[in-house]
């Protein structure tokens, strides 16, 4: 059973443009995905499975579709006998514990508003959080490093009334998830029915500058990831698919929820604590996984591994996202195992916007075409659309229904009508288009380097830099320069067998650019580091670079 197929006026496409012409969403009057998929697949197949968990202790865990009823309803009659409900803002720090899907699940039953949210949160952080959204309740891992600064920013949040631990500490004063759950009353759902304009899901996502934005979703978001999971994820029904996230990042609910589970395919989560490798290699072989997702750093870091200690014989389809892939990458990637990676492009303000979809021979570094829910087009700063090859910001026509597209920034209207005027959703992110349709990415609009009147995009500078042996990963950024306006910095992560420091060493870096790109892109300014800078979603942070060197 595949409940995807329910909001789909056609599932099988034979080919790129039978998906393209025909793909459309049937979205129902009032949808709940509690309800609507985890209560509707424990009533027509309950024991299929929905989750299996394990952790870096060893610990496992596998839930069914029934167990997941059970705990969710669970879950949300303790909720609402704590005086949670419709509307009320509850923020999840559950990192990757499996408690994060009974509580999100039941939070969409009872109406209420999932804030996920990073564990690496300070005391800042939380407090503007905490203030902005008006949030009710927390539920976090029982973590000390986690409760010492969510200590010290509750008597600055008057708004928060609840505190919830997951263990393994549980604080004076702060309730237990587990004690909560076990003395729970049987759930009867609410009367008041929760409308697909209400919202669900509020994501805080930082910019360049400001403060975080707040991306609210409405009831109806999940159903426009059938088009992430099935068509580019490409998860099978029976299936078990992993996408490495943290919950408190929104590609979480791209790849570890509601897609997946829609298309009848269960989700594989490891709960760790520091990325390894070889321990992710080992998982997908012990665990026979079937379809992977995960951002190019963890596939920059997979291929200098040795294939041949591994068993990958259940992976049937990988894809990547969260930043344009190295060319580099891909072909090591498809050298070692077999498999194309195929890349797609969103934001937490929307669903798979753009991607390589399964009836399509990738292009390295492609983002793909746009997916058939969106209207999507490169504009020109003169307001025109774009010809081939010439760069402009993407956008998406918003004049007609746009599913999975957020409702706007929550309680910010201006700063909507920053990005959201003229009947188009303004990205922030510039690309451009060639002779076959396929969207290369440039950067953002604040990353574009101006140099003596070029315009250099950083992808196209950091790809030619991984292409040379000596480079892990690498960040290109804008260095300010009195002649040239700004020239190109690289900051570089060495492999291990080469020395940082070495002037000879930068040069042959410098000399490879040139001979792989067009010679001004090159960086005059070289960097050695340990690290990059990275988001919990594993985006380099090339804000901090520039700010760090100004």
């Amino acid at each position: 059973m595949i409940l995807a197929e329910s909001y789909l006026r056609k599932s099988l496409f034979e080919n790129l443009a039978d998906f393209q012409e025909n793909l459309e969403l049937l979205i129902p009057g009032n949808f709940n995905f509690g309800f609507d998929v985890v209560d509707e697949y424990a009533r027509l197949e309950p024991s299929k499975t929905a989750l299996v968990w394990t952790n870096d202790k060893g610990d496992f865990r596998s839930f069914s579709f029934a167990d997941m009823k059970e705990e969710s309803d669970r879950t949300a009659s303790y909720f609402l006998s704590l005086g949670i409900g419709h509307g009320d803002k509850v923020m999840l720090i559950l990192k990757r514990r499996y408690e994060f899907w009974f509580a999100a699940i039941a939070l969409h039953k009872i109406g209420a508003i999932v804030i996920p949210a990073t564990h690496l949160l300070k005391k800042k952080d939380l407090i503007f959080r905490n203030n902005a959204a008006d949030i009710k309740a927390i539920v976090t891992v029982g973590e000390d490093t986690i409760l010492r600064e969510l200590d010290l920013a509750l008597p600055e949040s008057p708004s928060v009334k609840i505190t919830i631990s997951v263990g393994p500490v549980f604080p004076e004063g702060w309730l237990n998830f587990a004690e909560g759950l076990g003395n729970s009353a049987p759930f009867v759902r609410p009367e008041h029915p929760t409308r697909n304009e209400d919202i669900s899901i509020l994501y805080f996502t930082s910019g360049t500058t400001g403060n975080p934005k707040m991306v609210a979703h409405n009831f109806a978001y999940p159903l426009s990831h059938i088009t992430t999971a099935l068509y580019w994820h490409n998860i099978e029904e029976n299936g078990l698919h992993l996408t490495v996230a943290d919950t408190g990042w929104a590609k979480a609910v791209w790849g570890k929820l509601y897609g997946q589970w829609l298309g009848g395919c269960a989700v594989f989560v490891y709960d760790h604590d520091k990325f390894t490798p070889a321990d992710m290699l080992n998982l997908i072989g012990k665990y026979r996984i079937t379809s992977f997702c995960a951002p190019p750093t963890i596939y920059r870091f997979m291929i200098r591994e040795d294939f041949t200690k591994f068993d990958l014989s259940s992976l049937k389809y990988c894809t990547v996202a969260g930043e344009p892939l190295n060319a580099e990458v891909y072909n090591r990637f498809l050298k070692f195992t077999g498999l194309k990676l195929m890349e797609g492009y969103g934001q937490t303000e929307s669903v798979v916007a753009i991607a390589t979809w399964p009836w399509m021979e990738p292009k390295p570094g492609s983002m793909g075409v746009p997916n058939p829910i969106y209207d999507i087009q490169v504009i020109h700063p003169e307001g025109r659309a774009c010809e081939e090859g010439e760069t402009g910001e993407i956008v998406i026509k918003t004049d007609k229904t746009a599913p999975g597209l957020f409702m706007g920034y929550y309680r910010e209207p201006e700063r909507t009508a920053s990005v959201w005027y003229d009947g188009l959703y303004h990205t922030g992110d510039l690309a451009w288009r060639d002779e076959d349709g396929y969207f290369w990415f440039v950067g953002r609009l604040d990353d574009v380097i101006k140099s003596s009147g070029y315009r250099i995009g950083p992808f196209e500078v950091e790809s030619a830099l991984m292409e040379h042996p000596a480079v892990v990963e690498c960040a290109v950024t804008a260095a300010p320069d009195e002649i040239r306006g700004q020239v190109v910095r690289a900051t570089i992560v060495l492999a291990p067998e080469y020395r940082p420091g070495s002037e000879a060493l930068a040069k042959e870096i410098q000399e490879h650019v040139k001979n792989t790109t067009a010679p001004y892109k090159y960086p005059r300014i070289i960097e050695f580091v340990t690290e990059l800078p990275k988001t919990i979603s594993g985006k380099i942070r090339r804000v901090e670079i520039r700010e760090r060197n100004e």
